[in-house]
């Protein structure tokens, strides 16, 4: 291809050649012609003539090599272009072969893929349908079975299709409910075990750091005379001394024939204790009548209010609490002449703000309203015997009444018996401390009857349950032992079991404290070798 191109750069180069030789030529004769016109010089002319000629055919000559010498050089420059392109185009050539090679190679491998793929396919669903046909034929057998036994349970126990089904039901229901009872023991068994440990370290904490006397000083209900014609003196004539003081402190004065003793009967504290304490004043004194016994109980009224106010402010100076209304301090105090089950009511309120703040301390909250709302949450306790209702909604209604603002503390009053949910954690935190004081070895006492009932009604509700042959409380009422029978019932129900029991325990007892439920199952084998 580029050969015939230099060729003809050749030929052109040599046409220039030629006409500019013709060129010079006519010049030439042009100027022989002068000459000889002129007539001067000829043989001048001539010689001049051939000077010209041969610097024109010199110039030519350098004018066609130099012409000649760009030709080449441009025909050079034009094949070196040429070959360039042609190299590139080789090379795109090649590239695009290769590109071509592997796409056949790619799309031969993805032949393959879909080869094995739809070899795939097929074997599965040969085996889809195999499946199906054993599944079909499974279907049909359980179908006939099902036919069968339904049949059979009809005919044998002279049952209705229903009353069959209900049998069958309640049959499968056994069997997945044991299933589900594993499996529910394990999961609560883990979660159970964990929260255990942490709120035994908590509650044992509590306890340790903050260790009150056993059991607090029970108010007075009687009053000791030094004889009998003192009984006397206190019914006066015709009664009218005792009704006098019944009268004068809302009491009322029990006068039987136990020697030496006066006995008085209030439901409210206070008022006993005034009425226990005037009459204490009227046996010292000896002076017994009417107009006596309501200057005695004015001064004894007094007096114990008085000692209402100091109980109340040394409570709170105790614990550090500001920002309480007197009308609270008095009530708290007055709590100091009520006792539940032996306890004192103010000392128990004491020993829960320290339990409170101590368990809200280990929880990271703050320990300051924790105190506060287990001081404040027996409050009710002191007019509960003046206004209808419980003491929880009762004490939550008398500190809002007297200023108190903060909602963790009006929520715990209210709500430290579940009489209202719980909407702040300090809530069930008074719960567990109010648990924790009175279930605490010593806290409480009981009478002996209402003790022995306790125990009677444990052990009813826990042979209650079917399977359960023995039952046994123990450790005070702390504990309920319970035996099933082992060809009755497996392990995993004997779960079932213990919850159900503490669940009803729950519902139908009143008891301070926790009880624990433990369910006992031993297989016994026995042989005899001879």
């Amino acid at each position: 291809m580029p050969y015939p191109l230099l060729a003809e750069t050749t030929l052109n180069a040599m046409t220039v050649l030629g006409v500019a030789i013709g060129v010079i030529a006519g010049i030439i004769v042009g100027v022989i012609g002068l000459t000889l016109v002129s007539n001067r010089g000829l043989r001048q002319s001539r010689i001049e003539a051939e000077r010209i000629t041969v610097d024109a055919r010199a110039k030519a000559e350098t004018h066609a090599r130099v012409i000649e010498v760009e030709a080449e050089k441009k025909a050079l420059e034009r094949r070196q272009a040429l070959d360039k392109e042609v190299a590139e185009s080789v090379a795109e050539v090649k590239r695009s072969q290769e590109r071509a090679a592997k796409r056949e190679e790619m799309l031969d491998r993805k032949l393959e893929q879909i080869g094995q793929r739809e070899t795939k396919l097929e074997q599965q669903e040969e085996r889809l349908d195999k499946a199906e046909e054993k599944l079909k034929t499974a279907h049909a057998e359980s179908e006939s079975l099902h036919m069968q036994l339904r049949d059979r349970l009809a005919q044998t126990a002279r049952l209705t299709e229903a009353e069959a089904r209900a049998i069958y039901l309640d049959e499968v229901r056994a069997s997945s409910q044991q299933d589900a009872a594993k499996v529910t023991q394990s999961i609560i068994e883990e979660a159970e075990t964990k929260a255990r440990e942490r709120a035994r370290e908590i509650t044992l904490m509590a306890i340790q750091r903050y260790a009150a006397e056993n059991v607090s000083d029970s108010t007075i209900r009687t009053v000791k005379i030094p004889s009998d014609d003192m009984k006397g003196r206190i019914i006066g004539r015709e009664g009218r001394n005792i009704r006098a003081i019944e009268k004068a402190t809302g009491a009322d004065i029990l006068i039987d024939d136990t020697p030496g003793v006066i006995s008085v009967s209030c439901f409210d504290k206070v008022r006993q204790t005034i009425a226990a304490e005037t009459l204490q004043k009227l046996v010292a004194d000896g002076r017994v009548h009417p107009s006596r016994v309501e200057e005695l109980v004015e001064q004894t009224k007094r007096d114990v209010h008085e000692r209402i106010q100091k109980a109340g402010a040394d409570a709170v100076t105790e614990l550090g609490l500001r920002g309480l209304h007197p009308k609270v301090v008095e009530a708290m105090g007055r709590l100091h002449f009520r006792t539940s089950y032996g306890q004192n009511v103010l000392k128990h309120s004491i020993e829960v703000a320290y339990l409170s703040q101590m368990i809200a301390d280990q929880l990271g909250l703050n320990g300051q309203i924790a105190r506060r709302a287990g001081f404040l949450h027996d409050i009710g306790k002191a007019m509960d015997h003046e206004i209808e209702g419980g003491h929880p909604a009762i004490g939550m209604d008398f500190l809002r009444k007297f200023g108190e603002k903060s909602e963790p503390v009006l929520n715990a009053v209210g709500g430290h018996h579940a009489d209202i949910p719980s909407t702040t954690p300090y809530t069930p935190i008074v719960m567990a401390a109010d648990a924790v004081s009175g279930a605490r070895p010593g806290a409480r006492r009981e009478s002996m009857e209402l003790y022995i009932k306790r125990l009677e009604q444990l052990e009813a509700i826990a042979k209650a349950q079917p399977g359960v042959t023995e039952a046994y409380a123990i450790q005070a009422g702390r504990e309920v032992r319970v035996i099933v029978d082992a060809r009755r019932l497996d392990d995993a129900t004997t779960f079932v079991v213990a919850r159900d029991i503490a669940k009803r325990v729950e519902e139908e007892m009143t008891f301070p404290g926790e009880i624990k439920v433990t369910v006992l199952r031993e297989v016994r084998a026995e042989a005899t070798a001879r």
